[in-house]
């Protein structure tokens, strides 16, 4: 007798999820009887092999896109309302949850047309502010910082941005967790050992931080885009013209599927939208003798 897949209700990004998948990382929805996203389990290893042109690479056609994570699954999300996963035996579930929440749900976003942007989001002073930059930057060690300053967090990896009725953007929050590498957890003074890792073998850890999340939507108020500089002293510089448009490309969560989608008209009047309703900063830090506290400190009081 084949048993029914257990089915659990979650609410993340704004949605109510139901999945077939466990997600101890997010928050759960007992009490909504309707349902925005589906996550099932299905065998695709037949569209895939019809579909697929080159291994690794991304298939999209219309609203639908898959991909292939070898020794893990296949993935395919559609219409920005069903997931469906495709497991290989043997493969971690933990490092099928990863793929879910990042890749399917940037792409998931922006079938649904709300800019996925790629960095962490935090609330101070009743308004989102979103940190943005390559690895490395920065921006997840400064997100923790600010947090245990007391300013929650919003998002952590994928940020959510939608258009109110007003043209206004807002951050929606995606789910109570941080992603950290060893580096910054060795930097901030924490035990890696009190937190698991990513899936086997990562040097990146799930950082759950319940009781400094905040649950409910902000006007996004800010980007700051982190980069490393050779100079001796933090510098802020204002991000000016076109170059705001080009930062909120840079900095879209899987930016190459945009046109792909065909969305490249979108994303334009969805950014210059935004760029008309925050600042946008480029902070240059440097590589040697950078503090995340001190540069919380200036963000805070900027």
């Amino acid at each position: 007798m084949i048993e029914a897949a257990t089915i659990i209700a979650y609410k993340a990004f704004g949605f109510t999820i139901s999945s077939e998948f466990s997600f101890p990382e997010l928050l759960t929805n007992e009490q909504s009887s309707e349902v925005d996203i589906k996550i099932v389990k299905g065998d695709l290893t037949e569209i895939w092999n019809i579909t697929a042109k080159q291994p690794g690479k991304f298939v999209v056609e219309d609203q639908m896109v898959m991909f292939q994570i070898p020794d893990t699954a296949i993935f395919c999300i559609t219409d920005g309302r069903v997931i469906t996963i495709s497991p290989e035996a043997g493969s971690s579930e933990d490092k099928i949850r990863l793929y879910i929440l990042g890749t399917c749900m940037g792409v998931l976003l922006m079938q649904r047309r709300v800019l996925p942007l790629h960095g962490s989001a935090i609330a101070i002073n009743g308004k989102a502010y979103a940190f943005v930059g390559h690895s490395g930057a920065g921006k997840s060690t400064l997100a923790n910082v600010l947090l245990n300053k007391g300013y929650p967090l919003l998002s952590d990896d994928v940020i959510a941005v939608s258009l109110s009725q007003e043209n206004k953007p807002v951050v929606i929050p995606s789910y109570p967790q941080q992603k950290l590498w060893q580096e910054s957890i060795h930097i901030l003074g924490m035990d890696n050992t009190h937190y698991q890792p990513l899936f086997e073998r990562e040097t990146k850890y799930a950082v759950p931080v319940p009781s400094q999340y905040y649950a409910e939507p902000l006007p996004l108020a800010g980007v700051f885009e982190l980069m490393k500089s050779d100079h001796t002293e933090i510098q802020f510089d204002s991000i000016l013209g076109l170059d705001r448009l080009h930062t909120l490309f840079h900095h879209t969560y899987r930016n190459f599927l945009i046109s792909r989608l065909g969305l490249l008209d979108w994303h334009f009047r969805t950014s210059a939208s935004i760029t008309n309703e925050i600042d946008m900063i480029r902070i240059r830090r440097p590589v040697d003798g950078f503090t995340a506290t001190q540069l919380a400190s200036l963000i805070i009081n900027f």
